[in-house]
């Protein structure tokens, strides 16, 4: 039912609602209160404190008083009382309340006090039970339409919709969830906060076992469309080859990605910034050569893709690997691509474009996967019949997280660092310690090495007092470095020229970079060993984490520098002073921030969340990833259950 056939929309008013994504009744049922105000508790007069909103009857004390202050300004007032008080009221140019408050009635107010004891335009009514007296929703707004007219629409959503009860008898009564009926009705309307408390529960073990018995079904319709089966290859010329002794997590990797060859691979590779991921991915570069199929790897930076290209260039050069670069830049190997001659191509987005064909492509690796949007992704995985997918990430994510996030994949975690690979000293540092750093910054760099320096924005912010990128850069230029070359990186800069410097940085060229976090996925510099974050308190733990693998990948001792301008972050900020495991730094920030940085970028190709929110909704995230699991084998036997999540389905692959 169109939502313009509701009581008092119509079809003018519908476009508002339109602009909300809210075309029909049913989107009205499901389009839940950002915030509920509980008018539902009365209070005496003398309770109220300033600035909180609250519920209290009182009487009239005298006729209501009007005032003509100047154009397009009226005041009225009127004073009330209760045995434990009074109050003056202020309405402004609201001339119904001559003859809407009455001289010794008693109504039904809610507002918020000021410290005179003095209350500005409250809600008022006769009688508790509309707008006072009761928890009201309080819903996500368009210019023109009011939370009136929002309440109204889902009022009469909630009375004509029914909503289907897709959750099996048996897992309702297991994790004590209320009907549907009763979850639509008390989520819009609750009558006390335990009951929207059991609606919300509800709503959002939904949410949350849908999205994972979809993930389910999408992972087992890739493991039934097996990849080519990869040749079992003798892996001794590849392992020689190596200018290292694989670790132990290497080689369980490798064994894992062997495994999967033979069938279907969907894997990803998770692990700590440094820890060998792309030998192993280099490795199943290696089993689909010996198979006669070709490997796409995708990074998400020009420089990345060159830097992987130079490595596996190197490593495979003797092993009969014929490696290629396709960039925007960089188009030399697409001739061999077309015709087999390239057996490993290396790129970045370019790779997706349509002039692009392969010969045999029987592999798609893809690093830093969150960084391209899923149907990005897509694309390149078309370009061959069904080809394996591996992807690579240095981004460690709780495994609560990750089961979300890559739930449709094969995980393999890689834990512990090559020979040679010391962890990064760590310092939390306030301003009284800007001398000592300088210093520090120049002896480095006289000392021959190179230092990132991290700011949290590109443009100047007073109101937050941030140290800007652009202002920084020029200051440190002219003011603190003035014998040292400074470079600067951030976003805003054109690709051209964010190139052009990440190379000068990596040829030596550039002392001091002063950059945004753009360098959070970058390229190899061994020689820088020094990282200054300015603002650190604005980063997350694990992006913090991230930037601080940027150094630590050479010879030389490497320290991390975080300058705090609020006392109260040191302790979040102790954590990467003491731990250098990056899930470890994961849970931590989990903890402390709750999973905005993991999923603050919705190229993950994830449905926007309705109702859950991850900060305070892990016990059910458990409880919701338990029944997905006792659930999926027998998806079948659940029809309802199942038409909803092939509904989910069709939403997160791109469907109408």
């Amino acid at each position: 039912m169109d939502i313009q056939f509701l009581k008092g929309i119509g079809e003018k008013r519908a476009r508002l609602f339109h602009k909300l994504g809210l075309f029909a009744v049913e989107d009205m049922a499901v389009f839940y209160p950002r915030a509920y105000e509980d008018r539902s508790k009365i209070v005496p007069i003398r309770d109220l404190r300033p600035g909180e909103a609250a519920c209290f009857t009182a009487t009239v004390a005298s006729p209501v008083t009007g005032a003509h202050i100047r154009k397009g300004l009226d005041i009225y007032k009127a004073k009330v009382f209760d045995e434990t008080g009074e109050l003056h009221l202020t309405f402004f140019n609201a001339p119904y309340v001559k003859n809407a408050l009455t001289w010794g009635e008693t109504y039904v107010f809610y507002g918020k006090t000021d410290g005179s004891r003095g209350m500005i335009n409250p809600v008022f009514e006769k009688e508790a039970g509309g707008a006072t007296g009761r928890i009201l929703p309080v819903y996500k707004a368009t210019a023109g339409l009011t939370q009136g007219a929002l309440r109204s629409a889902a009022r009469q959503a909630a009375e004509k919709i029914e909503p289907p009860e897709i959750l099996p008898d048996a897992v309702r009564q297991q994790y004590a969830l209320c009907t549907a009926r009763f979850a639509l009705e008390n989520i819009h309307f609750p009558q006390t906060e335990e009951l929207l408390g059991v609606a919300r529960k509800r709503l959002v073990f939904e949410e949350l076992l849908l999205l994972q018995l979809g993930l389910s079904v999408r992972r087992g319709k890739l493991v039934k469309m097996p990849g080519p089966a990869f040749e079992k290859t003798d892996m001794t010329p590849f392992i020689d080859a190596l200018p290292f002794a694989p670790t132990a997590a290497q080689m369980a990797a490798i064994e894992d990605i062997r495994r999967d060859c033979a069938t279907g691979m969907n894997r990803l590779i998770q692990g700590d910034v440094g820890c060998g991921k792309t030998a192993a991915a280099a490795a199943a570069a290696y089993m689909a050569f010996r198979s006669g199929y070709q490997t796409a790897l995708m990074a998400p930076t020009e420089i990345l893709a060159e830097q992987h290209a130079r490595s596996l260039t190197a490593l495979f050069e003797p092993l009969g690997v014929r490696v290629g670069v396709l960039t925007g830049r960089d188009k030399r190997s697409l001739g061999g691509v077309a015709d087999g001659t390239v057996d490993l191509v290396v790129g970045t987005h370019a790779l997706l474009s349509g002039t692009v064909t392969f010969a045999k492509l029987g592999l798609v690796i893809t690093d830093e996967q969150h960084r391209f949007g899923v149907e990005q992704r897509q694309r390149l995985f078309e370009k061959g019949e069904v080809p394996h997918r591996l992807v690579i990430s240095a981004t460690p994510i709780p495994r609560t997280l990750a089961r979300i996030l890559y739930g449709d994949l094969d995980v393999t975690v890689m834990r512990g660092m090559p020979p040679g690979r010391t962890p990064v000293k760590t310092y939390v540092v306030d301003e009284g310690y800007r001398p000592r750093i300088e210093a520090f910054v120049k002896k480095t760099a006289g000392e021959g090495g190179q230092i990132y320096i991290v700011c949290p924005v590109i443009e100047e912010n007073e109101e937050l007092g941030l140290q800007s990128a652009d202002a920084y850069a020029e200051k440190l230029k002219t003011d603190v470095y003035p014998d040292l070359r400074v470079g600067l990186l951030h976003g805003k800069i054109k690709a051209k020229e964010r190139d052009a410097a990440m190379r000068a940085f990596a040829a030596g060229e550039i002392d001091v970079l002063v950059a945004t976090t753009v360098i959070e996925v970058g390229v190899d510099v061994p020689n820088a060993s020094l990282m200054v974050v300015e603002n650190a308190e604005r980063f997350g733990l694990s992006q913090l984490h991230q930037l601080r693998g940027r150094v630590g990948r050479g010879a030389r001792e490497s320290h991390c520098v975080l300058f705090m301008q609020n006392e109260s972050a040191k302790e979040r900020l102790n954590v990467l002073k003491n731990e250098n495991d990056g899930f470890a730094v994961a849970e931590a920030d989990l903890r402390l921030r709750g999973p905005g940085d993991f999923f603050g970028n919705r190229q993950h190709g994830l449905p926007a969340f309705k109702i859950a929110d991850l900060s305070n909704d892990m016990d059910i995230l458990s409880a919701s990833r338990e029944a997905a699991d006792a659930l999926a084998p027998a998806l079948n036997g659940h029809a309802a259950l199942k038409a909803a999540v092939e509904a989910l389905l069709h939403r997160i692959e791109g469907g109408d």
